[in-house]
């Protein structure tokens, strides 16, 4: 490489840099516009979620649906028939979703868009750092921990606008994730950043685009499922607590009965977490033939493997529990939550604790 090209890189990495520091300063904006969302949330007067809950103790349960007579055709009484609430799943309670972190206000609302365009214009600049950190080092961003954290923090927000996009409710996310990708962000600047350098010879491969791309992607939206599964268990204890005649404090109750009810997040959980699992498989192959052409075997015990073939299996179980009516709820929840656990483990402690053919961790 000549000095000029090194010089250009140079000035490309110190951009990326750059751009990094700038999306966590905006990024930090709009955590605070999302504070802000459901601070004035909170003043609404939105309707209690424990009306729509079973009775409390010694109240009277619901009436029947009446079933009314409209008339006889002959000696045969013709009936309306009575209208019948159909409930989410068996066991579920059923519960209307929550108004959102703005409570239906309008100036809750109008703090959570803020929110949501600064998280967008943080994706934008995050984005352009990460593909200066391409430019700078002329290969895929992925050969550190420093580079695929950023990257997976890019990739996590991107779903989430893309869902957004797609007029899902997921705005109540919105906070949980800013605050997460600013520890992400923390974290890659200050313990695992690393200088741009060329890859080690194993990782020269096309395999690298295919391979670490798509397990970046689905760390990304198990993410996303795991948020779901955390949520899901505040609200069922929630919803728990009123049923059973309960009160819960002001400031839990008044974020509580915003969010989605806990039937909508564990479904939720359950959707996104079994929409990327094939994808998650596919990545384990990739990774068994690119270990195939780099080493000269499949499979070989590495301690990157293992674990992410435990991350595969204790997915594979939320899937099968979840699908199975004794394991829906709480318990999928838990297993689900382990499965994500199992996939922090995978990159954090196996990257820089564990010694391995894939020790690229560059800390």
């Amino acid at each position: 490489m000549t000095p000029l090209a090194a010089a250009a890189n140079e000035n490309l990495a110190q951009i990326s840099n750059y751009l990094v520091y700038s999306s966590m300063a905006v990024y930090m904006l709009a955590f605070f516009a999302h504070i802000a969302e459901w601070t004035f949330g909170s003043r609404s007067k939105v309707a209690r979620t424990a009306a729509a809950l079973t009775p409390a103790k010694g109240a009277a349960a619901p009436a029947a649906p009446a079933v009314q007579v409209r008339g006889k055709a002959g000696s045969t009484a013709v009936l309306d028939a009575p209208k019948v609430v159909t409930r989410s799943a068996a066991g579920t309670r059923d519960v209307p979703d929550g108004p959102g972190a703005a409570g239906g206000t309008a100036q809750g609302d109008l703090y959570g868009r803020i929110a949501v365009s600064l998280t967008a214009l943080a994706f934008l600049i995050e984005a352009a750092g990460v593909v200066s950190r391409a430019m700078s080092v002329q290969r895929a961003p992925w050969g550190n921990m420093y580079e695929f954290s950023i990257t997976f923090s890019t990739v996590a927000v991107g779903a989430y606008l893309v869902l957004l996009a797609l007029k899902k409710n997921v705005r109540w996310l919105g906070l949980i994730l800013v605050t997460t990708v600013l520890l992400d962000l923390g974290i890659a600047v200050t313990w695992l950043y690393t200088d741009s350098d060329q890859l080690v010879p194993a990782l020269h491969s096309y395999w690298l685009w295919i391979h670490v791309s798509t397990a970046i992607f689905c760390g990304a939206v198990f993410y996303i499922g795991a948020a779901g599964a955390v949520l899901y268990l505040f609200r069922d204890a929630y919803e728990g607590r009123l049923a059973a005649g309960r009160t819960a404090g002001k400031f839990f109750s008044s974020v509580m009965e915003r969010l989605p009810s806990a039937a909508s997040l564990d479904k939720f959980s359950y959707r996104i977490n079994a929409a990327v699992f094939p994808l998650w498989t596919f990545t384990i192959i990739a990774g068994a033939i690119w270990a195939g052409d780099a080493w000269g075997r499949y499979w070989g015990w590495d301690p990157k493997e293992v674990w992410s073939f435990v991350t595969w299996v204790a997915y594979a179980c939320y899937l099968h529990a979840r699908a199975t009516a004794g394991w829906k709820g709480r318990k999928a929840a838990y297993l689900a939550l382990f499965a994500f656990a199992c996939w922090i483990w995978n990159y954090y402690g196996v990257n820089i604790l564990l010694s391995g053919k894939h020790s690229y961790a560059g800390v």
